[in-house]
């Protein structure tokens, strides 16, 4: 269902991240303290640079304090050119969706955009509450921007008919890069 946001119309933008790629190597180290793959570096300065080509500029982040997220904020905090700070959350690592629901519907109304980085399956089951699309899975290192409208984040609720805006993860880069995006790597 594709529908037409009208000059005038509250809107919130919501930019569900799933941490970059994990690395498991470490048998010694829990779940909540594992790091990024060599791979999960470079597919966060490629997707980073793509959220900074399109002047993605969050007014909050919010992240899961676990390693692998909090890598993830700092990272595309860092490329977004991002100065404030970034909350890092227990309640984000493990969770349901509604417990992020609950995050979000807490939070300043003066943000206008709030980018959440986490963890699956909670954020792929978030994506279907906020938004009327069948969305099956958000890999590591997707970014899928919703466009609420509501004029404040205690609306946030099920079936809340936002719109996606994009849908971008690392893979679609995998044969063709933008130009734009590669000199951002060299």
């Amino acid at each position: 269902m594709i529908r037409i946001m009208h000059k005038g119309d509250f809107i919130k933008n919501i930019y569900l991240i799933r941490h970059a790629k994990s690395d498991w190597n470490n048998g010694k180290l829990s779940d909540f303290q594992r790091g990024l793959t060599k791979q999960g570096m470079h597919d966060l300065e490629t997707m980073g640079s793509y959220l900074a080509l399109r002047k993605v500029k969050p007014d909050l982040i919010l992240s899961s304090a676990a390693l692998r997220a909090q890598l993830t904020a700092d990272g595309l905090a860092e490329k977004m050119n991002y100065k404030d700070s970034i909350q890092y959350m227990d309640e984000l690592y493990l969770t349901k969706p509604e417990m992020i629901i609950n995050v979000l519907s807490l939070q300043d109304d003066q943000y206008e955009s709030i980018m959440l980085v986490g963890h699956n399956p909670a954020l792929s089951e978030l994506a279907n509450i906020l938004q009327d699309e069948n969305f099956t899975k958000l890999p590591t290192l997707g970014v899928l921007a919703i466009t609420l409208e509501v004029d404040s984040w205690e609306e946030i609720k099920e079936q809340c008919h936002g719109v996606i805006d994009f849908f971008i993860f690392p893979k679609q880069f995998k044969y063709y890069m933008p130009g734009q995006i590669r000199s951002t790597l060299e």
